[in-house]
């Protein structure tokens, strides 16, 4: 079945509009096990790489189911940023000196982040972190001292860092969530290393989201 074609020709679409319903095609036929799951990476890998709106269309012509509300309801729930309010004051210090601090997990995030970091390893995960704010600052002080920033692809990041005989590794904005939270580093670091990564790219979130949808109706991964 065709991706719709109400109102505006799909040509004239957002190409990432398309996308997305393409994807969601995907995936509920392959939950319902109408494809197999080597069928369903490759397609996968097509429609996130295609860069023209037929290609999307071709990657689920012949698949014939459409997603419905159940669906819609999981992937918002899986996929939207959630925010909650906590008992969390409204900025934190993380001071590590001569030792290591990790924060992982469902952690609170609040509005600001402060990290005196002195002769030590401090990490921060936000792939699984409840955000209380839409944008958060985290204010760095750090000296001789490595810095590592985990973010979900959804999660932007911006560095206003100074280094002095130091280095800093960041990856560019995200655009992917208009919607999404927003970090800002700031601060400086002295014969230190600051870096930021992705822990988890939006292809991998879409692949366990699929494996999850699957296992729901009673298949496993692998027929």
């Amino acid at each position: 079945m065709a991706i719709a074609n109400t109102g505006v020709k799909i040509e004239d679409r957002p190409l990432d509009q398309v996308r997305q319903e393409a994807i969601d095609q995907l995936i509920v036929n392959y939950s319902h096990g109408i494809i197999s799951v080597e069928a369903f990476e490759r397609r996968l890998d097509i429609a996130s790489d295609a860069t023209h709106h037929q290609a999307l269309i071709d990657v689920v012509a012949d698949l014939s189911l459409l997603p419905d509300e159940q669906y819609t309801e999981q992937r918002q729930k899986s996929f939207s940023p959630s925010y909650q309010s906590g008992n969390d004051t409204s900025n934190d210090k993380i001071m590590c000196i001569l030792s290591s601090n990790q924060h992982r997990g469902k952690w609170l995030v609040p509005a600001e982040v402060h990290v005196i970091n002195v002769l030590g390893s401090v990490e921060l995960d936000f792939s699984e972190a409840i955000f209380q704010h839409q944008h958060v600052v985290i204010k760095v002080n750090n000296w001789l001292s490595s810095l590592n920033i985990l973010v979900p692809e959804q999660v932007s990041v911006v560095s206003n860092m100074f280094n002095v005989v130091g280095s800093s590794t960041h990856r560019p904005t995200s655009a992917a969530d208009l919607q999404g939270p927003k970090i800002v580093i700031e601060g400086y670091s002295i014969l230190g290393s600051l870096e930021v990564s992705v822990k988890r790219t939006m292809k991998e979130k879409l692949n366990a989201f699929a494996s999850q949808c699957r296992e729901m109706m009673g298949l496993n991964k692998i027929p």
